[in-house]
């Protein structure tokens, strides 16, 4: 007869996706993950496979509470997409421990090595290039845009944009600085 799961996995997973996001895949070691979780080795292993199986779920989890609201806005173009960058220098320059965005440390850090990491970072990101694309049909449609801009580029311009921010923002948490960025990569919408 199997035994009878005796923790709750979506807290173990929370505690788990927090831990690694601070500390990275690498640096997190097992008896981390059980010091943070408060589950036995045994018990993890059991329930999530390794390590690798317990960090694919914290990052799905992640994944799973993000959110685009701000581009789903209906408003101008420039206006959406600035107040989106804008809301992400917020979130480095007030993140003290800076964590930044565990997609993109998990990009930086799992990927080539990673199929499963690979494939849950790529849907992410497709997730915001589909979001981005949306404002940037609408906002064609209305002829906000110019006609010769190719929106599948400049939607994964943006994107692009959006992992640069958020690298930078670990780097240099300088609001300055970032805004800087955001409003050269305005710029490209004309």
């Amino acid at each position: 007869m199997a035994r009878v799961r005796e923790f709750d996995t979506d807290v173990a997973v929370r505690r788990a996706m927090e831990l690694f996001w601070r500390q990275g895949y690498e640096a997190t070691s097992v008896q981390d993950l059980v010091d943070a979780t408060g589950v036995g080795r045994g018990s993890l292993y059991a329930a999530f496979g390794c390590k690798e199986g317990l960090y694919e779920a914290a990052l799905r989890r992640y994944v799973e509470g993000s959110t685009h609201e701000l581009l789903l806005r209906d408003a101008p173009v420039r206006e959406v997409v600035r107040d989106y960058l804008l809301a992400l220098v917020d979130e480095a320059v007030d993140d003290h421990e800076r964590r930044g965005c565990l997609v993109t440390n998990a990009a930086v850090e799992r990927l080539p090595h990673s199929g499963v990491t690979g494939r849950i970072v790529r849907d992410a990101l497709d997730a915001v290039r589909d979001c981005v694309l949306a404002v940037l049909r609408r906002a064609a449609d209305r002829g906000e845009l110019s006609p010769e801009i190719d929106l599948v580029a400049t939607a994964d311009f943006v994107v692009t944009a959006v992992q640069g921010l958020r690298v930078m923002g670990k780097a240099y948490p300088d609001r300055r600085t970032l805004t800087g960025v955001v409003d050269t990569a305005v710029r490209v919408l004309g």
